[in-house]
């Protein structure tokens, strides 16, 4: 496994090398590495969608007890949450902890790479999966659900940025802490629950007591879905839908509170991102 990651950046060519070429290479290795790995591809194929049926029936319960919840938006909204959850948090965890272990992370930093092209590289895989389960996801439930088109798709589109540039920082920063691939379920356990059930993905926002939907306001990925789900649906549930212009002033707070997250996150993947195994 390691044969492959350590050649993944080309020596020699003939051509020179770029920041573009080195990406793809290392996307590449790791990509070859990700399909051979059938528990990181259960996780990342199947798990989420299995999931997807438990959020269907736990929003069709709570709309029993909530009239007026919207439970379609919800269900496309959650979905795209848990595939990121999972395709790109939990999945990347695991393959720095992986590389790590294998040293190829160390060897690599010897090479032309820079640092965080090195770990970009690694995450190309798991980020491009994400990104076309999300499209699918999105795509056949608009269309399964008679959904509307994006109020905002420049909101939507800076949401999921900012979620994906988040969790993998949060990725980086997790596997810090993570010695084994095994051990890696435990680690990845309180962000994974946080933010199913702390960022309106499992529970609505709208339906939970004041005070502790404005506690999970303040969670790393819930200012990103809630952008989001703004950018589509007009609302992040707090307030009635608006149109285009008006998305802007709600989006507001989540821009500054998913920014600076994302911002901490990313210093804290600087600060404590292990790059070889602890002797």
């Amino acid at each position: 496994m390691s044969t492959a990651a350590t050649t993944a950046v080309p020596q020699g060519t003939g051509r020179p090398s770029t920041t573009a070429r080195r990406l793809l290479a290392l996307g590449r290795a790791e990509a070859v590495l990700l399909l051979r790995n059938r528990t990181a591809l259960f996780t990342a194929l199947l798990l989420p969608v299995l999931l997807v049926f438990g959020l269907k029936n736990v929003l069709n319960e709570q709309a029993k007890d909530n009239p007026g919840l919207d439970v379609d938006s919800l269900l496309v909204n959650g979905a795209v949450g848990m595939v990121l959850a999972f395709v790109v948090y939990y999945n990347l965890t695991a393959a720095y902890v992986a590389r790590r272990g294998e040293l190829v992370l160390k060897r690599l930093r010897t090479g032309e790479a820079r640092d965080a092209e090195i770990l970009a590289g690694t995450a190309v895989p798991s980020v491009g999966l994400a990104l076309l389960m999300c499209t699918v996801v999105g795509g056949v439930g608009a269309a399964a659900l008679d959904l509307t088109a994006p109020v905002n798709p420049l909101l939507l589109a800076a949401g999921l940025v900012l979620v994906v540039g988040t969790l993998m920082a949060l990725a980086a920063l997790s596997s810090a802490f993570t010695k084994t691939v095994e051990s890696a379920g435990i680690t990845t356990m309180p962000v994974l629950l946080l933010t199913q059930f702390g960022s309106g993905l499992f529970v609505p926002l709208e339906i939970m007591p004041d005070r502790l939907a404005d506690g999970c306001r303040l969670l790393p990925t819930t200012p990103a879905f809630q952008l989001m789900r703004l950018g589509w649906f007009g609302t992040d549930g707090s307030a009635a839908p608006t149109g285009f212009a008006g998305t802007w002033a709600a989006a507001a707070p989540h821009l500054v509170t998913g920014t600076a997250w994302f911002a901490l996150a990313v210093w804290g993947a600087v600060r404590y991102f292990r790059w070889e195994p602890r002797r």
